[in-house]
């Protein structure tokens, strides 16, 4: 299935400012969807037109207005680096600390002391449009193998719709990775920004990250630990609201029966520890709610102290030291479930990253992937098919603290 071609967006986005040539929304993705294709010329004159579009006294700036200055610096980096490999430049590095903490905030852009990125330079040619027909065998495969290997990761659910040129991305992340992992478990060194040595955990997710950005400019995918220290010791909050008032988020819709279930396990715990009398009481009520919405008159009537609200905590349980346990994320870091009089209700799931927890988890990350390079190696030299589950269930471990541990400002939720 081939991803739509560049000239198919060109002419959409086109006809769109035929009909509204004041349209933002327009005009900021005309600019993204040139940049996205290596088109830097055109894309940033396309963000240039958004940003001289002040808004007037006491009108408030549109979101592509206020996005647009981080998106324009950050292509002008792109188009500097264009003709270096990936392996031998680091975003991380590479971009000023204020300008990274404000881009993944979402902040408007006053940075003081900003320098901006080099302008377009001339030499730097643009990348050409390419067509699928004009790839060698081998690499009209591998990406097919790519796209193939991306659709795994779509969610099932209502909210998320498929997005063709993420698969392929994340396709050829998954092999690249792979090639990647398996040069390691050979003993041999890889390529990483601007280095060659074995390769390491960040180094590993690095190789996804650098195809998640390639994927989608337009999202600021930086790694929180790499934010200045100042932002850090304040720690880094990922909110997700799942019902606020009447509105539904339906992206996460398919979980709430899960939290429910989860909540309704924690609730019975404390009262099992503070109100061992009520128990049984708290435990039928319990039953007879199937909606997170029924919760908050159930506790109104067990506990005063849970009749605006009340939030649970998840433990993530470590595999490197037995019985120790982690501020969690999934099913919740926290549930907020608030009322008034009138019925509004926030219903959020939040987690907090700070400093401790990421050295936390990143210690539990650093000793399974020794294991996993440990057991990569066997199975490089074994045919027995327990070495290959083994190898498996480490990278699924991998994964899980990756995504508690939710390192990324954007695309690790």
């Amino acid at each position: 299935k081939e991803v739509p071609h560049y000239g198919f967006l060109k002419i959409t986005f086109h006809r769109c400012l035929q009909l509204e040539p004041y349209n933002e929304v327009c005009q900021y993705m005309k600019g993204l969807s040139h940049v996205a294709m290596g088109q830097f010329y055109e894309g940033i004159k396309d963000q240039t037109k958004v940003m001289l579009n002040d808004p007037l006294l006491g009108q408030k700036a549109s979101s592509e207005y206020l996005k647009v200055k981080y998106l324009r610096e950050y292509s002008r980096y792109l188009h500097s680096h264009l003709d270096v490999p990936v392996a031998e430049y680091n975003v991380d590095q590479d971009l000023p600390g204020n300008f990274k903490n404000h881009w993944a905030k979402n902040l408007p852009f006053l940075i003081e002391d900003y320098e901006e990125q080099p302008g377009l330079q001339p030499h730097i040619k643009d990348v050409l449009p390419q067509n699928f027909d004009s790839y060698s065998a081998e690499v009209q495969k591998l990406i097919c193998t790519a796209d193939r290997l991306g659709a795994l990761m779509q969610y099932d659910t209502l909210g998320f719709l498929p997005n063709l040129r993420i698969h392929r991305a994340m396709g050829l992340a998954t092999i690249e990775v792979m090639q990647a992992m398996q040069r390691t478990w050979s003993n041999s060194k890889v390529r990483v920004n601007g280095k060659t040595r074995q390769l390491q955990w960040r180094d590993m997710f690095d190789i996804a990250v650098k195809w998640r950005r390639i994927a989608d400019p337009d999202q600021p995918v930086l790694w929180l630990d790499q934010m200045p220290a100042r932002s850090l010791s304040r720690g880094f909050n990922n909110h997700i609201n799942l019902i606020r008032g009447q509105i539904i988020n339906i992206r996460y819709l398919e979980y709430f029966s899960s939290i429910l279930s989860f909540v309704k396990e924690r609730l019975l715990v404390y009262h099992g520890a503070y109100n061992l009398r009520g128990l049984q009481e708290v435990k039928q009520a319990l039953e007879n709610v199937n909606k997170v919405e029924d919760l908050l008159p159930i506790m109104k009537q067990f506990n005063s102290k849970t009749r605006d609200g009340f939030t649970v905590n998840s433990k993530v349980p470590s595999m490197k030291d037995p019985g120790k346990e982690y501020d969690g994320f999934t099913i919740t870091i926290t549930i907020t479930i608030t009322g008034d009089r009138v019925g509004n209700m926030l219903f959020s799931v939040e987690t907090q990253t700070t400093d401790e927890r990421t050295q936390q988890y990143q210690s539990e990350i650093e000793a399974l992937y020794k294991d996993l390079t440990a057991k990569g190696k066997t199975l490089m030299l074994s045919t027995e098919l327990g070495d290959a589950d083994a190898v498996c269930n480490l990278i699924l471990s991998l994964v899980y603290y990756f995504c508690n541990l939710m390192p990324l400002s954007r695309g690790s939720r």
